[in-house]
């Protein structure tokens, strides 16, 4: 986790959000509509949902939406059937991409994916291609002013979490994804709520790209992000202005 910052990454994230907030609606019933459906509609019961839920809120997506999402997933009302599916692959300066996926049509959708590392320089490998250059954890993120790094640690560590470091104006936490729910709920109940919490694909290895390679990278990524059934995209390139 040294040296890699994913705040920064959800930083970024955020700002594609503001700009695109009509089809990460779309995306975020997606999220909880699969979440319901694996773990049920009840967030006291399921940390998924309650997840799913509050990026859902984080997009100003409104409360009748999210109610309804919910339904469909725990089959009070009919929706559509989505499928997590992953793909990797390789962007330009052999920077490792991947991108998470929700869909109904899996034929359709893989087609469509492979076309968008085709048009932009990279490469489509099978699953596990590119993802040992990553792993999974949970990170959360509070405002440093909040709160002083000795009264975190504790409340953290305690709760499971694996490392505590400083980046910008925040504390990044980082944790097995499974740790996340507790560690999150341990900050709320000492009246310290994360501002972000959310399970990524954290780089165990980085790729500096700059210039054309750079605007290669952003290319694919925002079209892999427009498209309607990727859910999150994830790098391990480090751009360098």
């Amino acid at each position: 986790m040294a040296g890699h910052s994913a705040w920064k990454n959800m930083k970024h994230r955020k700002a594609a959000v503001d700009k695109k907030r009509g089809k990460m609606w779309s995306k975020a019933s997606r999220a909880i509509i699969v979440a319901a459906r694996l773990g049920g509609g009840d967030v006291r019961f399921n940390s998924s949902l309650r997840m799913a839920i509050d990026e859902a809120k984080s997009v100003n997506m409104p409360r009748e939406t999210i109610e309804k999402a919910v339904k469909k997933g725990s089959g009070e009302i009919d929706g559509e059937n989505f499928q997590a599916i992953r793909y990797e692959g390789y962007g330009a300066g052999g920077v490792a991409i991947i991108a998470e996926c929700l869909t109904s049509n899996v034929n359709r959708t893989a087609p469509d994916i492979r076309m968008i590392f085709d048009k932009n320089g990279g490469n489509l490998g099978v699953l596990g291609s590119v993802s040992y250059n990553l792993h999974h954890a949970g990170v959360l993120v509070i405002e440093r002013t909040r709160i002083e790094e000795d009264r975190l640690m504790d409340i953290v560590l305690e709760a499971g979490a694996d490392d505590v470091s400083a980046e910008d104006e925040m504390w990044q936490i980082t944790c097995a994804p499974a740790a996340l729910a507790t560690i999150r709920d341990a900050l709320e109940a000492a009246q310290m709520p994360a501002a972000e919490a959310q399970i990524m694909w954290i780089p165990s290895t980085t790729v500096e790209v700059e210039g054309e390679h750079s605007a290669q990278i952003v290319r694919l990524i925002d079209a892999l992000e427009e498209h309607d059934d990727v859910q999150k995209v994830f790098s391990n390139a480090i751009f360098i202005d």
